[in-house]
């Protein structure tokens, strides 16, 4: 199994250099005011330009107005729209149309019962991003909070769609993650970072060590 590593928030050219390095899937540029890994559409496009070519451009989006989604479209030209929100599915599916770009919808995991919003999304996600709810204290950030889920709420549950995990993944978990509940990708943030919004090169290169061994 050929493991999909994505490595979200990236706001430097050091970051850009080591994702590139290391062999990831998909590079996550933020586009939410109150994230510490927020940027500008310019300053995105500026350090896409350094990626890769076979990386895949991502843009994480929390409940974006048509003009932000336009203005990121145009400068940042994403292969894949990441809608971290409370996006409905009719939403997705409009702006799947929209833009003619994939898209990816996190669903937050807390218990069982948010499990049924798999189904909610299936149709309409091309891939679904398995990520912890935001703790109940602050739920100013959707996701990149350091928190994991019980991955035993998926780990007898297959998951037929294309999806990726997130939540509290580091270089040291994210083997025994993958074991557990069997995930064709993992998503790391805060896991790979020195402090908030600063991506640490070593760590997110032991990390796609770590994921892509743990899938051979």
């Amino acid at each position: 199994m050929n493991v999909k590593v994505k490595i979200c928030g990236l706001t430097s050219e050091d970051a850009v250099t080591a994702v590139s390095e290391a062999g990831v899937d998909y590079a996550g540029f933020v586009f939410y005011p109150p994230s510490p890994r927020h940027l500008t559409t310019a300053r995105a496009a500026e350090l896409a330009a350094g990626l890769d070519e076979a990386i895949l451009k991502v843009a994480l989006t929390v409940d974006a107005d048509d003009q932000l989604l336009d203005q990121i479209m145009n400068s940042l030209l994403p292969d894949v729209l990441q809608l971290q929100g409370k996006e409905t599915p009719e939403r997705v599916a409009m702006l799947g149309e929209r833009y003619g770009r994939a898209m990816m919808k996190a669903i937050g995991i807390e218990n069982e019962a948010d499990l049924g919003l798999i189904d909610a999304y299936r149709e309409v996600a091309d891939l679904l991003l398995l990520d912890a709810k935001p703790p109940k204290s602050d739920r100013t950030l959707p996701g990149g909070n350091g928190l994991a889920f019980d991955w035993g709420l998926i780990s007898a549950r297959r998951i037929e769609e294309d999806w990726l995990l997130a939540g509290g993944l580091t270089p040291e978990n994210v083997a025994e993650a993958i074991r557990v509940t069997g995930a064709p990708g993992v998503d790391v943030s805060s896991g790979v970072e020195s402090a908030p919004g600063v991506k640490d090169p070593t760590l997110i290169a032991a990390f796609v060590r770590a994921a892509k061994a743990a899938a051979a």
